[in-house]
């Protein structure tokens, strides 16, 4: 029975260093995107671990369930992708207050959620691929400018991906992170930094709340939290709902003051805890959960010193790990967007303009691709229906040929 515990407080260590190591490259990059300086994208990334934490370890305690919490890694690319919204980073953290808002809202209002459910998959996977398309190619971009470095990345990352598909993002950073190291040290020396947490007074334009709360809501929602509760519920679990949005999305309104985007239902990372290999019995496999939610806490300690690294590092080396910790979302995505012949043509409209930047008049390219493709979708599916005329024109027609 001890061996059995101690394999599930590993298992829950092994879910924060995975789930960290793996993506949140991606978001120190959004977060700088966005207009952060690196004091502002330090506290993003330490509160999210906080948040996360917290959610976690109250929800495990109050439902006995492996509840993972994380960040919304697609929510944290939309922000690399689209870069600075209209207002700037005050305006992005009043974004990111809205989308905190949307997901309570979600919770009390059952209809809102339904409303999101009804959101085709192959557009919804679209726009996120799209969002995805120009951080995934950061990798073989960069291999112009660190051939050596960036290239070294991509084979670790390749063959971990043949060894231990888990565990290939988490080496890649590894191998990244010694580099940054050793840069720093040959520079000058490692650069520690205490744990902090930055305030932002936020501000909220039209250009913000279309262009990136919107956008940032659904990719949460339909990449995130929706998949996670079906992750669960494959593992013989069921998320209690309405509870699970009102502390994440109490948990993102708290967070967003200090640089966090968005904190949301676990997707990949919560397979880990709740699988047999946690623990053999069901009832403890929350254990894991509540490990990781203590981890989290810890490496929140370390995110500032995380932070002066990357912006220590070589040009280059933050995108090339952030974009290979994508692939494999990017591919799924683009497999489910082009999966129903019947909804290529929008698909690939959808995910195009997604993916270009285009931001018209102040909005992001990420609300206009949903937008559009949508209405693509809706105007190619939707067949009109026969008119009187033509259907009386069709039996005479039809008796005509009978008599002939």
């Amino acid at each position: 029975m001890e061996h059995a515990r101690r394999h599930t407080i590993a298992m829950g260590l092994v879910t924060a260093l995975v789930g960290f190591a793996s993506s949140f490259a991606v978001v120190l990059a959004g977060l700088r995107a966005a207009g952060a300086t690196p004091d502002q994208a330090a506290s993003g990334l330490a509160v999210l671990c906080i948040v996360q934490a917290l959610g976690m370890l109250w929800l495990t305690w109050r439902h006995r369930t492996p509840l993972t919490l994380a960040w919304s890694t697609p929510g944290a690319a939309l922000l690399a992708s689209q870069g600075a919204v209209d207002g700037g980073w005050t305006a992005a953290i009043g974004a990111f207050m809205l989308v905190g808002v949307l997901i309570v809202a979600t919770g009390l209002i059952r209809p809102l959620a339904r409303l999101i459910g009804l959101i085709p998959p192959a557009i919804a996977q679209a726009m996120l691929a799209g969002i995805l398309l120009p951080l995934c190619l950061a990798p073989f971009t960069a291999l112009t400018g660190q051939p050596w470095l960036v290239g070294a990345l991509i084979v670790v990352w390749l063959v971990m991906q043949r060894l231990a598909p888990r565990w290939a993002t988490p080496l890649a950073f590894g191998l990244a992170l010694v580099t940054m190291v050793v840069t720093t040290a040959t520079d000058g020396g490692v650069p520690f930094a205490a744990p902090s947490l930055a305030w932002t007074t936020p501000s909220l334009t039209w250009g913000a709340m279309l262009g990136l709360a919107i956008p940032l809501y659904v990719v949460t929602m339909a990449s995130q939290n929706v998949p996670g509760a079906a992750v669960l519920k494959a593992a013989g679990y069921e998320a209690p709902w309405k509870e699970t949005m009102l502390v994440t999305g109490v948990g993102t309104i708290a967070g967003a003051g200090f640089g966090g985007h968005a904190v949301n239902l676990a997707a990949i990372t919560a397979a880990l805890p709740a699988s047999p290999e946690s623990h053999p019995d069901p009832r403890r496999r929350w254990i894991a959960t509540a490990t990781a939610g203590w981890a989290y806490l810890g490496i929140a300690a370390i995110a500032a010193t995380l932070t002066a690294l990357v912006e220590a590092a070589p040009a280059g080396l933050l995108e090339a790990v952030a974009g290979l910790a994508l692939l494999g979302t990017f591919a799924s995505s683009v497999s489910g967007s082009f999966a129903d012949p019947s909804d290529r043509l929008p698909a690939a409209v959808t995910l195009l303009l997604a993916a270009s930047g285009v931001a018209i008049a102040g909005i992001g390219s990420a609300f206009w691709a949903l937008l559009i493709g949508l209405g693509l979708r809706r105007m190619l599916t939707i067949r009109p229906r026969s008119t009187p005329t033509a259907s009386a024109s069709g039996n005479v027609h039809s008796v005509t040929s009978q008599r002939q």
